[in-house]
């Protein structure tokens, strides 16, 4: 039986580059809408950062939080700068570069 980390891992790893999903939308897709915080703890302790993009998971706000590497949030930003994520302010602009599941 595939347990609630197992699916979360997966769908992150799903995210493409250039998008972001919110810990709520990465709850819901594996299962559980109301483990947003959950899904905050797994990101933090995630074991390969190449296989499961943390970076790529925001607030509902679109607000980047916590992030284990390198300068923390500031690494983060630049990653997704990178990586085309489109920003309004310290944002994402979810409008724009939120990741639309298919």
């Amino acid at each position: 039986m595939i347990t609630f980390k197992q699916k979360v891992y997966k769908v992150a790893s799903e995210i493409p580059k250039g998008r972001v999903a919110t810990y709520g939308q990465l709850a819901k897709l594996a299962g559980n809408p109301k483990a947003a915080r959950a899904v905050g703890m797994l990101m933090a302790k995630n074991p390969d950062r190449n296989i499961v993009p943390c970076h790529r998971v925001v607030s509902s706000k679109g607000e980047l939080t916590g992030y284990s590497y390198g300068e923390g949030v500031k690494t983060k930003r630049e990653i997704l700068l990178k990586e085309g994520v489109i920003f309004a302010g310290d944002r994402v602009n979810l409008l724009i570069s939120q990741w639309k599941q298919k």
